[in-house]
């Protein structure tokens, strides 16, 4: 996967994405280009908030190669819609290899923004568990705190304090430009190039041309420029572009009075670092789900994993890791437990698990499965205390000075696949778990009844996705599995 470079020639260029038509301009075309004493470069002029606004407007790019058999493919897309009584602007190009690294997530303050958007990511769980407590969960916490934080660039007054106070801060005690720049180190964190897998994020704004926005809102980023009427069609097609169709038609409806739609994708293709053989997948295994059991595909293998017993939470914590620096987290609570675990997640959870799990030999039944998942959260994060920015008390007027703008809807997708890679090297390993699991000394965790999923990523300090799988069945790779009452 090439990274895109910006045009070195003086005029516009016209570019076409799957039906979404783009004009790149040069950085020293208007009003990109600085010419007063003492500006900043193009791509890197400095806001009211002290920091450069491109540093959220970025796409970060990892890997160079796109795993169409990695068992674990993941994309989501939130979008934010403000409507106001299309420019498209796409992020800058990624930095050059020969650049310099950003500094490393582990150092301050983002750090404490890692530790922010994990608990963020926990209340916003626990909320979408109240909306649809019989539904399976499934959505990218960082791609919801990094798209609101980035809102939070052109909010102003209680707009602002509301958007940075949800997402978990306290601006007495870290002010609003450490915590930009924390959201800064974090979008780079996940952009570290890794030949071990494909991770992208990014943000995109689709804005109506007639509306005059502010330059240090917008600065240094490229512009493509369309028509309202087929503005949705733009969206969905940059969407389905950018997670390589895993997410299609995120847009279903446009008002007439939209004026910028935010856009915030991620994209995780890894593979297993100890990957399952398909050959010992059961195909109609039985899976727990209250007074009911249904048939899934259920995966199998025994391995040395990072493996753990919560006695205070009543749930076990296995950790399988990709190549590269990511793992996943499966938690399988208690029967009856699930509702406890649920209300004490949170950093400080994550933080007690991480010196409970120790390597063992772990016999794994994991279910086989996939789930798109949309949510509507406009509805959800006003009551999260985001309550100024959907009604007429809003203030983004960092965005701009003619006219009203409001939030009027959020929506999140998210897309996950789960399954094995069978590849040689799994045949091998497989070939030595079959012999390891006859000496019985292996302990045994079987995912047959309701479970969370976490896919972390250790570099950047930062849960990436995070879920709730109740019932397999209700995913797309659950259709036509059988279902029995018991």
């Amino acid at each position: 996967m090439a990274s895109r470079r910006p045009q070195p020639v003086p005029e516009p260029i016209n570019r076409s994405h799957s039906g979404l038509s783009a004009v790149v301009l040069p950085p020293h075309c208007p009003p990109c280009a600085d010419t007063g004493p003492g500006s900043a470069s193009s791509g890197s002029r400095t806001g009211p908030s002290g920091l450069q606004y491109c540093a959220l407007l970025t796409s970060g790019h990892s890997g160079l190669t796109s795993f169409q058999n990695g068992i674990f493919l993941l994309s989501s897309f939130l979008v934010i819609s403000l409507w106001a009584p299309m420019y498209c602007v796409s992020p800058p190009s990624p930095p050059s290899k020969g650049a310099p690294r950003p500094p490393s997530a582990r150092s301050t303050p983002a750090s404490q923004v890692a530790a922010s958007n994990t608990d963020f990511a926990f209340r916003l769980f626990r909320r979408l568990g109240l909306k649809a407590p019989s539904e399976n969960i499934f959505f990218s916490p960082v791609s919801v705190s990094a798209s609101l934080a980035m809102l939070s660039l052109g909010a102003r007054s209680a707009t602002k304090s509301q958007l940075l106070q949800s997402l978990g801060f306290n601006l007495t005690r870290m002010p609003e430009s450490a915590v930009q720049q924390g959201f800064q180190h974090l979008v780079h964190a996940l952009g570290a190039p890794s030949a071990d897998l494909d991770l992208r994020m990014g943000s995109v704004l689709f804005i109506r041309k007639e509306l005059q926005l502010q330059t240090s809102f917008l600065d240094s980023v490229q512009r493509l420029y369309g028509s309202s009427s087929t503005a949705r069609k733009r969206i969905n097609s940059y969407v389905e572009k950018e997670t390589k169709g895993k997410v299609v038609d995120l847009i279903q409806d446009l008002e007439p009075q939209t004026a910028m739609v935010l856009v915030n994708y991620i994209f995780f293709d890894a593979k297993w670092e100890k990957p399952f053989n398909p050959t010992y997948t059961s195909k109609m295994y039985p899976f727990v789900v209250g007074k009911t059991t249904v048939k899934v595909p259920m995966m199998h293998q025994v391995e040395q994993f990072a493996f753990g017993v919560d006695p205070e939470l009543n749930c076990s914590v296995l950790q399988m890791d990709y190549r590269g620096d990511t793992a996943a987290l499966f938690v399988l609570p208690s029967p009856g437990r699930m509702r406890q675990l649920e209300q004490a997640l949170s950093s400080r959870t994550l933080t007690k698990w991480s010196h409970l799990l120790k390597k063992r030999w772990i016999e794994v039944f994991l279910p086989k499965f996939s789930t798109s998942t949309s949510y509507d959260l406009e509805t959800v994060l006003p009551k999260m205390g985001i309550r100024d920015a959907f009604d007429k008390n809003a203030d983004f007027s960092g965005i701009t000075k003619k006219g009203f703008l409001k939030v009027s809807k959020v929506t999140h997708q998210a897309v996950v696949d789960v399954s094995e890679e069978g590849t040689k090297a799994a045949a091998a390993t497989a070939t030595q778990l079959t012999a390891r699991s006859k000496d019985g000394s292996s302990r045994t965790i079987c995912f047959n009844r309701p479970f969370l999923m976490l896919i972390v990523s250790r570099a950047a300090q930062t849960t990436l996705f995070l879920g709730k799988v109740r019932d397999p069945t209700q995913f797309p790779a659950g259709k036509g599995l059988s279902r029995t009452t018991r």
